[in-house]
C-alpha cells in the first residue's frame, strides 16, 4: 500500500499545486515570439480579427491611405521595437554655422501671400542644404594637416627637409626647386584649381607646367619685358604684361590677342565670376576687361600715381591698389572715385593682400611694418615691425600670410587672433623674393626669385577637400568644357560689384518713393493711383442713370467707411500706447505748479 501510494504520489501533482511555466526572453533581433502555446492563442486570434478589420476599412479606402497606414505603423521601429532615439540626429550649432550663407528672407515685408509661400519654400531648401552639408562632413576623406615641433622646439627652426623627411613619398615630391639664371627675376600664377603653374621671368621667358607631374605645356621668349602673369578662367589661356601691351596666350604658346589699350601694365588681377581682368599700368591707370567678349568694361584714373601694388578682394570683387602716400583705395568699375580711402602706412605701401573670407586685409610699407585690418570696419587690429619690411605678401585658404623680406619668406599663423612673437616657419632663399603664391588646396607656397622657382611646404595652408563641381584638379577635358559652359552661363554682370554684396537682394524702398513722386511730378497725375469705378453696362434696363448713380454711391461709400474705419484703429493704437505708457513719478513739488 505504501508503494503503491508513493507511486501515485509521483504520477499526480499534489492537490493544489500548479506547474510554473517559463517564458523563454527575446531579443530584438531574434524576431518575433513563436506563439505556440495554448495561452497565447486567443491573443493570436484577436490579433488576426483586429488585422481582418483594419484590412476591410483599408479596401474601402484608397491604397494611398493603406500605404500610410502602413508606414505609420513600421514607423519609429528597429527590427520590430521601437526606436528609442526618433527623428534626424541633431546637429551642432557650429557646423551648421559653417555652410551658412547670407541672411534669411524677411518673409513678413512681401507683397503677396503667394510670394511669400515661394520664399518660405526657397527657405526650406536652402536650410535642407545647409543641414546635408553638415551631415555629410563627416564623410570627406581628407584632413588639414598642421606642424607639430617636439616639446622646446619652435617651429620656425624646422627646415624644409626635415618637413619633406618626415612626410609621405607623394608629398615630398612637391618641394622641389626651378633653377632658371638667365632670365630672372620670375613672377608666378597659380589656376583655381591648383593644378598648373605660370612662371614669367623679367627678361622675356614665359612657361606654363602641370607643376604635380612636371610636365611643360608650353615655353616661349616673348623677347621684351614681362612684368606680371596670371592665369584667365581655365589653364587654356594666360595674359602676359609686356613692356608695352597687354598679350594673352593660350597654352601651347600661341599669341591669341594683343591689347594696345592695355599699355604699361604692372599688375593684373583676375577676377573668375565676373570674367573681368584688372590691370594696373604706370600712368595711374585701373583698367576692366571683359574677357568673354573681349570688351574694355571701365578705364578708371586714379590720380595716384604709379601703381605697383595691387590684390582683390575674393569676396565682392573689390580691387584693392597701395599708393607711395601710405594710403590703400578700394575700387569698383561701376564708381569713378574710390569706394574707401585708408591710411595705412606712414610711408609708401609695398604689398597688399586680402584673405579668402574678405574680413581681413595686410598690408606692408616702407616704414617696415606689417599691419592686418578688419575690412567690416576700417580699423587696425594688429601691427608688427619687421627687420626688413615685407616686399610681398600672401593669404593662403585657411588663414596662414606669407611674407617675403628680402631673401627670407616667412610664413605667419593666427594672425588676425593675436600679435605674433615669431613665424609659424622660415625658409631663406639664394636671391631676393619677386612673387609669392599659396597654391589653391595644397599645402604648398610657390615663391619666385631671381635665380627661378621655389616649391616650399607649409602645413595646414590649403583646404583638405575642394567642390569637385567648382575647381576639380583632376577634372577631364570633357569635364572642363561642361564647366566653362556653366560658368559662363552664370556670369556675373560687373554692374553688381559692390563692397557689400548682401545688399543686392534688399529693395530701397526711399529710393523707389523718390522716384515715384519725380513721375508723379513729370506726368502731372499718379500712373499707379486706383482708377475710378466704372460700373457695367446691364442688359433689360437696368443700367438707367438711376441705377449707375446708385451703385457709384455705393462704391464710394465703401471707400469712405475703409477710410474711416483705418482712421479709427489708428486713434485706437495711439490711445492704447499712450494708456500702457508708465506715469512719471510726482514730486512734492508738484503741488505749487500753476
Amino acid at each position: 500500500m505504501e508503494a503503491a501510494a508513493g507511486k501515485g504520489a509521483q504520477r499526480k501533482p499534489a492537490v493544489g499545486g500548479k506547474k510554473k511555466i517559463t517564458k523563454k526572453l527575446q531579443r530584438y533581433w531574434e524576431g518575433a515570439p513563436q506563439l505556440g502555446t495554448p495561452s497565447d492563442a486567443p491573443s493570436k486570434a484577436k490579433r488576426r480579427r483586429n488585422e481582418k478589420t483594419r484590412l476591410r476599412a483599408g479596401a474601402q479606402g484608397s491604397l494611398q491611405a493603406r500605404k500610410v497606414l502602413r508606414a505609420s505603423e513600421a514607423a519609429g521601429r528597429i527590427s520590430g521595437k521601437r526606436d528609442p532615439f526618433p527623428g534626424a540626429a541633431p546637429l551642432p550649432r557650429h557646423k551648421v554655422r559653417k555652410f551658412q550663407r547670407g541672411q534669411k528672407s524677411q518673409l513678413a515685408g512681401a507683397s503677396s501671400q503667394r510670394l511669400r509661400d515661394h520664399l518660405a519654400l526657397l527657405e526650406q531648401k536652402v536650410e535642407l542644404a545647409v543641414q546635408q552639408a553638415a551631415r555629410m562632413e563627416l564623410l570627406l576623406p581628407e584632413e588639414p594637416g598642421f606642424l607639430e615641433g617636439d616639446p622646446g622646439e619652435d617651429t620656425c627652426t624646422i627646415t624644409q627637409a626635415d618637413i619633406a623627411e618626415a612626410t609621405d613619398i607623394a608629398s615630398a615630391t612637391k618641394h622641389f626647386e626651378l633653377t632658371l639664371n638667365q632670365f630672372g627675376p620670375y613672377r608666378m600664377d597659380y589656376t583655381r584649381p591648383g593644378r598648373h603653374l605660370l612662371l614669367g621671368g623679367r627678361r622675356g621667358h614665359v612657361a606654363a607646367l602641370d607643376w604635380q607631374t612636371k610636365s611643360l605645356l608650353c615655353e616661349i621668349n616673348v623677347m621684351e619685358t614681362v612684368t606680371d602673369v596670371t592665369w584667365l578662367h581655365t589653364e587654356n589661356m594666360f595674359a602676359v604684361a609686356q613692356r608695352r601691351w597687354l598679350y594673352v596666350y593660350d597654352n601651347q604658346g600661341v599669341e591669341l590677342n594683343c591689347l594696345k589699350r592695355f599699355n604699361g601694365v604692372l599688375r593684373m588681377e583676375f577676377l573668375p565670376y565676373h570674367f573681368l581682368l584688372a590691370t594696373a599700368s604706370e600712368t595711374g591707370f585701373l583698367q576692366y576687361l571683359d574677357i568673354s567678349v573681349g570688351k574694355e568694361v571701365a578705364t578708371i584714373c586714379t590720380r595716384g600715381g604709379r601703381l605697383g601694388v595691387m590684390g582683390q578682394n575674393p569676396a565682392n570683387a573689390i580691387v584693392h591698389l597701395g599708393h607711395s602716400n601710405g594710403t590703400v583705395t578700394l575700387w569698383s568699375p561701376n564708381v569713378k572715385e574710390p569706394l574707401v580711402r585708408m591710411l595705412c602706412h606712414q610711408g609708401g605701401v609695398r604689398a597688399v593682400a586680402v584673405d579668402s573670407s574678405g574680413t581681413y586685409m595686410a598690408t606692408s610699407g616702407l616704414d617696415r611694418k606689417l599691419r592686418i585690418y578688419d575690412l567690416r570696419a576700417y580699423r587696425p587690429l594688429q601691427s608688427l615691425v619687421l627687420p626688413v619690411g615685407a616686399g610681398h605678401l600672401s593669404f593662403s585658404q585657411r588663414g596662414l600670410l606669407a611674407a617675403a623680406c628680402g631673401d627670407v619668406v616667412q610664413v605667419y599663423r593666427d594672425v588676425p587672433v593675436q600679435p605674433p612673437h615669431k613665424p609659424y616657419l622660415l625658409h631663406t632663399l639664394h636671391w631676393a623674393a619677386h612673387g609669392l603664391r599659396f597654391c589653391p588646396f595644397e599645402d604648398v607656397l610657390g615663391v619666385g626669385h631671381g635665380s627661378g622657382f621655389t616649391s616650399l611646404l607649409v602645413p595646414g595652408a590649403g583646404q583638405a577637400n575642394f567642390d569637385a563641381l567648382e575647381n576639380n584638379p583632376f577634372r577631364s577635358r570633357k569635364q572642363r568644357q561642361e564647366w566653362e559652359v556653366k560658368a559662363l552661363l552664370e556670369k556675373i554682370p560687373s554692374e553688381l560689384i559692390t563692397l557689400d554684396p548682401g545688399q543686392l537682394g534688399r529693395v530701397d524702398a526711399i529710393t523707389m518713393e523718390q522716384k515715384h513722386q519725380e513721375q508723379v511730378e513729370r506726368l502731372g497725375f499718379d500712373p499707379q493711383a486706383k482708377p475710378a469705378f466704372q460700373p457695367r453696362r446691364k442688359l433689360k434696363g437696368r443700367s438707367s442713370a438711376g441705377s449707375l448713380l446708385r451703385r457709384k454711391k455705393k462704391v464710394a461709400n465703401e471707400e469712405q467707411r475703409t477710410k474711416i474705419r483705418k482712421s479709427l484703429e489708428q486713434q485706437q493704437a495711439v490711445e492704447r500706447e499712450q494708456k500702457v505708457a508708465p506715469r512719471a513719478k510726482r514730486s512734492a513739488l508738484d503741488r505749487f505748479r500753476k
